[in-house]
């Protein structure tokens, strides 16, 4: 799929994306080995998304629409969520007789979380912003997503400014950890 566009449409590509690996994972059978790999791949774009939503789109939400606050802490509340469910599957072997629930309960979170935002956020966010600067948003998404960490640190602050100062370092151990044990690689 490809990326670019205003915030709306490359979150959305995301999304896409996340469902379609959601889709590899559940047609193959428990304890095949690509389900790791394909469970770290899912790791991946989830906690880059979720790193660049809360540096870049949240802010937003929070200074353009009315109740702004409150529906950027329940999205992050739900990445919370989602990034404790990849910590622990982050510890899983592709045999690993929870695997397959943790995966379901995984699936679950992000599901509604994607219908949330695709249903009620993004629509609002459209009409209180001009077409400009969702493009500057989406390109700043883009660029966050390029250093954010690759892997859950569910403690790690999740608002600015302490995220965006700590997310590109992290990122970089998790490039590098990545890199060495070959993590992310087809």
């Amino acid at each position: 799929m490809g990326h670019g566009g205003d915030v709306i449409e490359e979150l959305t590509t995301d999304h896409r994306e996340v469902e379609e690996i959601f889709e590899q994972i559940a047609v193959l059978p428990s304890g095949h080995k690509d389900r790791k790999r394909l469970m770290d791949h899912l790791t991946i774009e989830l906690v880059r998304h979720s790193v660049a939503e809360e540096q870049y789109l949240y802010p937003m939400v929070r200074e353009r629409l009315p109740q702004g606050g409150v529906l950027a802490d329940k999205e992050i509340g739900d990445h919370s969520k989602v990034e404790q469910m990849l910590k622990k599957l982050e510890g899983c072997s592709a045999d690993d007789p929870q695997l397959d629930q943790l995966i379901m309960d995984l699936k679950d979170a992000v599901t509604s979380h994607v219908e949330d935002e695709e249903n009620n956020l993004f629509p609002q966010l459209r009409r209180a912003c001009s077409p400009e600067e969702l493009t500057k948003l989406g390109n700043k998404i883009r660029m966050a997503k390029k250093t954010a960490p690759t892997r859950p640190h569910p403690s790690a602050p999740a608002t600015p400014p302490v995220n965006k100062l700590l997310a590109p370092g992290l990122g970089l151990v998790d490039r590098a950890r990545d890199y060495v044990t070959g993590r992310g690689k087809s």
